[in-house]
């Protein structure tokens, strides 16, 4: 079995409305075991033995069902989870200005080079993730990064919690 965690795009936050438990419960009739979600955002944390395009399918065709409109899904091993958090090139930033945009494959050598409205971010491209330290906080920014857009971002505080939920035995 390998853990897995899943990251739902746009899920109570001014996208669709899904309770935890809800979540839980698709996961468990996808035939996940020890499932266990992490804040209201999105977060579920379990083990299954199919492969990650197996899983990512398999969630998304259940929110689908449940949202009646398509729910983006992004899925990391445990070890991923830890190699990102490990990754992180801002560690001297405080872990709530600090975030991973989890995408589905490597972002393209110029992604950054593509991005408007920068002020006073950092950010850097990771295996499957884009870095961005917004030194004056997300909800100030006006950055956007084109090869972003179906990603979705985590901060380094719920990274880091994700992958210790993960690594748990």
């Amino acid at each position: 079995m390998t853990r897995y965690v899943g990251l739902l795009r746009a899920v109570n936050v001014g996208g669709v409305k899904l309770p935890m438990a809800n979540l839980r419960s698709m996961c468990r009739d996808a035939g996940f075991a020890r499932v266990e979600t992490y804040i209201a955002s999105g977060n579920v944390v379990f083990e299954s033995k199919a492969a990650p395009s197996k899983v990512k399918s398999e969630l998304e065709a259940r929110l689908l069902a449940y949202a009646g409109k398509p729910v983006g899904v992004v899925v990391r091993t445990a070890a991923e989870m830890a190699a990102i958090l490990k990754a992180n090139p801002f560690p001297n930033a405080e872990p709530k200005y600090a975030y991973a945009i989890f995408l589905d494959h490597r972002p393209p050598r110029d992604a950054l080079n593509h991005a408007v409205g920068r002020r006073d971010e950092e950010m850097r491209l990771g295996e499957r993730e884009i870095y961005v330290h917004y030194a004056s906080g997300m909800g100030h920014s006006k950055l956007r990064i084109p090869a972003a857009r179906t990603g979705t971002a985590r901060n380094m505080n719920t990274v880091a919690k994700l992958a210790e939920i993960a690594a748990a035995p």
